[in-house]
């Protein structure tokens, strides 16, 4: 029987305290919210290049790797772009393992006991998710929030789907899409001058000589403490720090200085300077799509010269259609069920992106930023990407085909082809498309079809070719002094 830390018997503690409704259907969910960040961590384990691994080994009952202390962890064959909850238990030498956090601190690796706290929050924070769900209707979703809160697992793949720390069970109840709040966002007024902008910025959220910047409640209290009266309702959207307005169509991003899996989620001056051009550069870029992908204005983006008070708005998605939802949404819905259809959306992701990466532009696809239209029938027509924030452009790539190369700077900016590919294959082809199929039998299906047909490129060679690139995501919670992001490389389901 599963023995409760103090982290986790605190957490049942302010449940029993804010929503005693919710306790027993919480604890219910608890042993699948463990497999389901087990089965994220042995997928970590088994496919990235962690030091302390020397070598695995495939059996005709699983997979074992072997560390470099001579110690011996066994799980099941492992299937990186699996999305079901397939790991149960792993044994380490003769230690059987189902919770996440204490195998991550058998192992006793470097930096192993921040990411045991962390896959506990996970754990929790997961059970809680799925315990809050109301009963599914067969009915579609209207708006667009709508859409973005029937994401309950959070990131498919990463280890700390659903990690909130700093985040209490009120607030997580509070903020947290997937239990859809009505969020109030406080207004706090800069004066014009001590603020960076471009972009327009409207004048409903204007006050003389001042600005109202949008500020999340959980960040005017925990970071800029200060009380917000005044301010916005608000749905807020999977990423938690953007929320849909309700009293416009508008989107607004907001500072969140607190790590959702990998990233503290503030908004650097560096990306309020580049918004504006990144959002006129990508309407042209639409033009070279044949329709085939659009791109959400940025109407205006604001800091108080600081990144813990700063603010994005940008238009719906919606604009581009009635039946607009990301594509991590597609996962709550019947449509990837049918091989046929799965075929035809990646032949159109793939098409989309391809176009754009060998004109010089790579996309960070995955499953929240790119979104897809739906026809009345349910087939998918076109893409729509948001958050422009951390695409590649290559100056060379776009002036060899007459492409105006934009005024950017910094890292958005690169040639490297490695670089490039890896931008747009680690998130779209080992992120969207395979969460979407859910497993690698399927993901190699909607290739096989997807791929037959599409211009010959360099970028399709090497897509086709090699293995595929991939976020090392367990390996970057375990080196919490490297920046940036780390890799590895999944196998490629088409060989």
């Amino acid at each position: 029987m599963h023995r409760p830390s103090a982290a986790e018997a605190q957490f049942a503690a302010e449940l029993a305290v804010v929503r005693p409704g919710l306790a027993a259907r919480y604890a219910a969910e608890l042993p699948g919210a463990r497999a389901a960040v087990l089965t994220r961590l042995w997928r970590g384990l088994t496919h990235e290049p962690l030091p302390w691994i020397a070598a695995r080994q495939t059996g005709r009952d699983g997979l074992t790797l072997r560390l470099s202390d001579g110690r011996r962890l066994h799980g099941p064959h492992p299937d990186p772009y699996a999305t079901a909850a397939y790991v149960t238990v792993v044994r380490l030498d003769q230690a059987a393992y189902d919770d996440p956090a204490r195998l991550m601190t058998g192992l006793g690796v470097p930096h192993g006991a921040g990411l045991a706290a962390e896959l506990t929050d996970s754990v929790l924070s997961l059970a809680l998710s799925r315990a809050g769900q109301a009963s599914r209707t067969e009915k579609w979703p209207v708006s667009d929030w709508e859409w973005e809160q029937r994401i309950v697992d959070g990131h498919p793949y990463h280890p700390n789907c659903r990690s909130r720390p700093g985040f209490s069970v009120a607030e997580q109840l509070a903020y947290g899409p997937e239990h859809r709040p009505l969020v109030r966002l406080g207004l706090v007024p800069v004066r014009v001058d001590e603020c960076l902008m471009t972009g327009a910025w409207p004048s409903e959220l204007r006050d003389g000589d001042r600005l109202l910047l949008p500020a999340h409640p959980w960040q005017a209290e925990h970071v800029l403490k200060r009380a917000v009266t005044e301010g916005l309702d608000a749905h807020p959207l999977m990423s938690l720090r953007t929320l849909a307005l309700t009293d416009g169509p508008q989107h607004v991003k907001t500072a969140l200085s607190a790590r959702l899996t990998s990233s503290v989620r503030d908004i650097s001056g560096y990306s309020i300077t580049m918004s504006a051009t990144l959002s006129e550069f990508a309407e042209a870029l639409s033009e070279h799509t044949d329709g085939l992908l659009h791109f959400t204005r940025t109407l205006g983006a604001a800091t108080a010269d600081s990144p813990d008070l700063a603010a994005v708005l940008r238009e719906s998605p919606q604009v581009y259609g009635d039946r607009v939802l990301p594509v991590a949404a597609l996962a709550t819905t019947h449509l990837p069920n049918s091989p046929a259809w799965l075929a035809e959306f990646t032949r159109l992701a793939l098409t989309a992106g391809l176009r754009l990466l060998e004109l010089g532009v790579a996309l960070e696809a995955h499953g929240q930023n790119l979104l897809v239209v739906l026809s009345g029938s349910d087939a998918p027509v076109r893409l729509v990407y948001r958050d422009l924030a951390d695409i590649r452009v290559s100056p060379a790539r776009l002036a060899r085909h007459g492409v105006p190369v934009p005024a950017l700077s910094g890292r958005i900016v690169t040639d490297d082809e490695t670089t490039l590919r890896r931008k747009l294959f680690g998130s779209l082809v080992a992120g969207a498309l395979a969460a979407t199929a859910g497993s690698a039998t399927a993901l190699r299906g909607a290739l096989e079809i997807a791929v037959r047909d599409l211009p010959r490129t360099p970028d399709l060679a090497a897509l086709l070719e090699q293995p595929l690139p991939a976020k090392a995501l367990t390996s970057m919670r375990l080196s919490p002094g490297t920046p940036g992001d780390q890799w590895t490389e999944l196998p490629n389901p088409l060989f």
